[in-house]
């Protein structure tokens, strides 16, 4: 299909030519080569049916429509426009329909139920024996055992959620693009740190705001033009507009997702029903670690009563700090005052600023710190290509140099290959700062799935990327971390690697297709390499004089590591809380007052404030921006850090930078995806099944 430049097989992605005159042709091509392709599985006689005809050939049988359709959706995260938007929209419900109608399909379903009880069947291999599992049990979660007039409601369902989904997470971007910040006066800046001021000096400028006898700042509800604010700014009343815009996203007209929550919700409960589950997050539960929602909820319940006894104590010490430091009673803090103090208190209790790291985390330096790291670590070697960007639209380009054509100029692509014997396993693009074209957040996915080499066919590589919304550099100075944004690099760069180094040969169970309860203990255990000395020595370098962490300050820096972590702690239980409750309990919820649910729900999650914030809901986009996504599923950060805590022992124990551990963990977790089930690939990374008492000892709470 190479003139269709959505679906041209490639892992040179001509994004140039990703244009929206392109969308609809390309999408509409992809989905008239998927339906042939079905057409041949449904037209299978039972007599010759083979796994590679009927569930192997279902595997490959949407690819172009993946490919094409996944292409869109990146772009419309990070180079979103009105054309494409419009597009993007017009086919939404096409789409939708198509693929929700695959499981549904009558003659389809029937010739894979029949080859999974063949003979054929019960002689697979492991691997393919879990392909027809899961594939079996998906089509049954999707409705194919459900009468006529039932599947023809869950296709409705699930193009309704697809549309209010897509609708949930634009007004999320566009709110917050909406609102800035422009200050005018140098006197309301005093505290911010200076790489804060230079930011937004700069941010004003290129928005056309003052001049050299004038000069004016811009913020925006972007987290490194936010967050210094909050946390920094003297001036009590700029820490008020920043946070006001903050909890403005996705409640004001136009762009107010009340009702579509309310939408989604009633649209997921409904689904659930006609499957005969007794609410989504059984539904959805069912083949994950938890199994079931009830089961998911006393894990964050139970979490809740370990730590709430320390999270009050935080409250309390803060509300006192602000007291000793005004000389007033202690009492309840604003909520724009509570990262203010804590940032004050904690400079005075560990005479630590988390601004002393920015210098030793250069985003380069990074960067090439953490592919020497995983390179001892997996058996990998990381380097990057040479890249082109051209403006989208214009004459096919010519490059002799053969460059790799990238969305944005910021936009950095690597090539990843075994370190033994130099395989191609991989690619990647990487794009680290913010825009207004780009969604907000950080984020791993993959453009293509590749095979591991197998029956004379070569290896097919993997091409994956990496987003995120980090500190932009100023002028000649390079981008300039928090140790908080180095953490998320490395978070990334865990399912990155989850995804590239992935050795199963069937892709929908490759890499990250693994139950959402699990997919995040590849990177949430790269988040553990950022706090250990020998570690750190690796990538945390000086900017200028390539020095190391000194001594001191990284004592400060561990010293500090648990500094409010109950509060932490509580913040990811809070959002699990109103997660499991909203999908486990509808009925107790539904139409009311969403201001109201969430005091009901989280009394006791939340600390005690002069003000009550909103709840976070209608910015969300973890439960709302997808049809499925995170919904259920958020105790799934909490669930996984119990994973990773307690796997990084083993990392501990036998040598951090271990190459024998860190290829343990490759061929146990990183290369197995789906292809088993999640308990016995940590079993057979730590020989036994997980503790919780590692995750507590860690967050300083045991």
């Amino acid at each position: 299909m190479s003139h269709h430049p959505f679906l041209v097989d490639s892992r040179q992605i001509p994004w140039s030519a990703l244009v929206p005159d392109r969308i609809e042709p390309d999408i509409e091509a992809a989905i008239a080569a998927s339906r042939e392709r079905l057409e041949a599985i449904r037209s299978v006689p039972p007599p010759e049916a083979t796994y590679q005809n009927t569930f192997g050939a279902l595997d490959d049988a949407t690819e172009a429509l993946d490919r094409g359709w996944g292409r869109l959706n990146h772009l419309d995260a990070v180079r979103n426009n009105d054309a494409q938007r419009e597009k993007l929209n017009k086919l939404l419900p096409a789409v939708s329909e198509f693929l929700a109608s695959i499981p549904l399909d009558e003659r389809l379903w029937e010739v894979l139920k029949q080859f999974a009880g063949s003979p054929q069947a019960a002689g697979l291999d492991a691997v393919r024996a879990r392909h027809l599992e899961e594939t079996c049990a998906g089509f049954r979660n999707a409705g194919a055992d459900l009468d006529a007039a039932g599947k023809e409601r869950i296709a409705a369902i699930e193009a309704e959620l697809s549309e209010c989904a897509q609708k949930f997470s634009e007004n999320v971007l566009d709110s917050t693009n909406a609102w800035e910040l422009v200050v005018d006066s140098v006197d309301r800046l005093h505290g911010l740190p200076a790489s804060a001021i230079a930011a937004a000096r700069a941010d004003a400028e290129a928005k056309g705001l003052g001049d050299a006898g004038h000069p004016k700042w811009r913020f925006t509800l972007q987290q490194p033009s936010m967050l210094p604010v909050l946390q920094h700014a003297n001036d009590e009343s700029l820490r008020r507009e920043m946070y006001e815009g903050s909890i403005s996203v996705g409640r004001q007209d136009p762009y107010n997702n009340s009702g579509l929550i309310w939408k989604i919700l009633k649209l997921r409960r409904e689904k659930a029903e006609l499957l005969g589950f007794p609410n989504f997050a059984d539904l959805v539960m069912e083949r994950r670690m938890a199994r079931a929602g009830a089961a998911a909820l006393k894990f964050v319940e139970d979490l809740h009563d370990r730590i709430e006894e320390a999270f009050q104590r935080e409250c309390r010490e803060l509300e006192s700090c602000k007291a000793e430091a005004t000389g007033a009673v202690p009492a309840p803090l604003e909520p724009w005052e509570t990262a203010y103090w804590a940032e004050k208190r904690r400079k005075e209790l560990f005479d630590f600023d988390d601004e002393d790291l920015r210098p030793y985390f250069p985003l380069e330096r990074v960067m090439e710190g953490l592919f020497g790291l995983a390179s001892k670590l997996f058996g990998v070697a990381i380097n990057p290509q040479p890249v082109a960007c051209f403006e989208p639209g214009a004459p096919s380009p010519s490059d002799p140099a053969g460059r790799t054509e990238v969305w944005h100029p910021e936009v950095t692509f690597y090539e990843l290959r075994d370190a033994q014997s130099g395989e191609h396993l991989g690619s990647f693009y990487a794009d680290w700062h913010p825009r207004e074209s780009k969604r907000n957040g950080a984020w791993m996915n993959f453009l293509e799935t590749g095979r591991p080499a197998e029956n004379g066919a070569p290896r097919q590589p993997h091409l994956g990327l990496i987003c995120g919304n980090l500190t932009k550099p100023l002028g000649d100075t390079p981008a300039l971390l928090t140790h908080r944004e180095v953490e998320t690099i490395f978070h990334e760069f865990g399912h990155l690697l989850h995804q590239l180094l992935s050795e199963v040969p069937v892709k929908s169970l490759a890499g990250v297709n693994v139950p959402w309860d699990f997919v995040e203990l590849p990177s949430q255990i790269m988040e553990n390499f950022c706090w250990d000395r020998q570690s750190l020595d690796v990538f945390a370098r000086h900017v200028k004089t390539n020095a190391p962490i000194p001594d001191p300050l990284f004592a400060k820096m561990t010293a500090a590591r648990n500094y409010m972590s109950a509060t932490a702690f509580m913040t990811q239980l809070a959002h699990a809380k109103l997660d499991l409750e909203l999908h486990l309990h509808l009925d107790r919820y539904l139409d009311r007052d969403l201001e109201e649910i969430d005091r009901e729900i989280l009394a006791g999650y939340k600390p005690p404030l002069a003000t009550r914030p909103p709840g976070i809901a209608w910015r969300f986009s973890h439960l709302f921006g997808s049809p499925t996504g995170y919904a259920a599923g958020y105790y799934s950060y909490k669930w996984s850090e119990v994973l990773d805590a307690d796997a990084f022992t083993r990392f501990r124990r036998e040598g951090v930078l271990n190459p024998a551990t860190g290829r343990s963990f490759r061929n146990a977790i990183l290369s197995k995806g789906n292809s088993r089930r999640p308990e016995e690939l940590f079993r057979d990374f730590m020989g036994r099944d997980p503790e919780l008492r590692p995750l507590m000892e860690r967050s300083g709470l045991a």
